[in-house]
């Protein structure tokens, strides 16, 4: 496997190349979580989190998965990382080591040997690194799992991954507790590209920080993505953050997805009315330009028992109260990578940041 080194060298494998090659195809996602009831705990139902869910994302690029907490952007990383396994569906992933795989279906051997190149950032800093284990052993256990180092080679490889996310080497003997959320994130981060991943899932890594650190956040990931070419799932809710680090938004809504384009064409102008109202509550920069919050009716759909036809229409203001409420839309490519789930989608005009 070619091997990102500590200077920052990285071979043609890991650039990025500008060819838009596909690093992750998920195909018809779904997870299920079984609803037991009863004395012989009998499946009565299924929440179902992630509901046929299908997107692609290019080597290099960063791609945001957003959607309201509940809808399922968080199971969805889990689920392509294997933390979860999958209800059905296929992820079908670029390995450097094994090439084209499908990780839906592969054995605890080989998911050992995948998730070298597949990484997790996880949201909360604070319970995501073990307080009992120095910056040294949390930074370092990928490398000694994996047999990649030890001894002094191990220690050099920490001492130049703390810099790289702008942490000092001195510090790898010290515990988690003696540092602030943002350094503990970076720390987060050292770790995951400790085996120098091809794709790296963030899982909302910037929500529990301080906005003034986020930038930060923000930033240092963006610097990391063209020295190592790496590429990202960007799990999060805030739109203003998705807008500034990410090349395609993924809206998802109760475990589906919505809409799926390029970030400034959803930013400007939204398909799906879900989408519209997302972006309303995105705040602007400008205090002389007010915005106005689309509210939106009700309560998100029961996973486990969603409404019947399009899962948003009983929040929809722009519901027509029949083939809505009877008919499930498909979701539909509109324009060259660009899919909405919406029957209307064409006929409606509807307002994005820049209005």
């Amino acid at each position: 496997m070619s091997q990102v080194d500590v200077n920052g060298a990285h071979s043609a494998t890991r650039s990025g190349s500008t060819t838009p090659n596909v690093l992750l195809d998920v195909q018809n996602l779904k997870k299920y979580f079984p609803i037991r009831r009863g004395f012989f705990s009998r499946i009565v139902g299924n929440v179902k989190a992630v509901d046929d869910v299908s997107f692609r994302v290019h080597a290099g690029e960063t791609l945001g998965l957003v959607g309201e907490s509940g809808c399922g952007k968080t199971t969805t990383g889990r689920v392509i990382l294997r933390a979860l396994d999958p209800s059905a569906g296929e992820i079908w992933f670029a390995d450097a080591d094994m090439g084209r795989i499908n990780v839906a279906e592969l054995e605890k051997a080989q998911l050992k040997r995948m998730r070298r190149n597949m990484q997790m950032v996880f949201q909360d800093p604070y319970s995501s690194l073990n307080p009992r284990m120095t910056l040294l052993q949390n930074v370092g256990e990928p490398l000694l799992v994996n047999n990649m180092a030890s001894g002094r080679a191990l220690e050099d490889r920490v001492a130049e991954l703390l810099r790289v996310v702008g942490l000092r080497p001195e510090y790898m003997n010290r515990y988690p507790h003696a540092f602030s959320g943002g350094q503990r994130q970076r720390i987060g981060i050292a770790r995951a590209l400790a085996l120098n991943p091809q794709l790296v899932v963030l899982d909302e890594p910037v929500s529990a920080l301080d906005v003034s650190v986020q930038a930060q956040i923000l930033n240092l990931l963006q610097d990391l993505q063209r020295q190592f070419g790496l590429t990202y799932l960007f799990v999060a809710h805030d739109l203003s953050v998705v807008e500034h680090i990410s090349d395609r938004v993924v809206v998802m809504y109760v475990g589906q997805i919505v809409e799926n384009a390029k970030t400034s064409d959803l930013f400007t102008q939204p398909l799906h009315p879900y989408t519209e109202a997302l972006l309303s509550a995105v705040p602007k920069p400008d205090p002389r330009q007010r915005s106005v919050p689309i509210v939106l009716e009700g309560d998100v759909a029961d996973p486990a028992n969603p409404p019947s036809g399009c899962y948003f229409h009983p929040r929809c203001r722009y519901s027509d109260g029949k083939r809505c409420v009877n008919e499930l839309p498909a979701l539909r490519e509109l324009s060259t990578g660009r899919t909405v789930r919406c029957h209307y989608a064409e006929q409606l005009t509807l307002m994005g940041v820049a209005g």
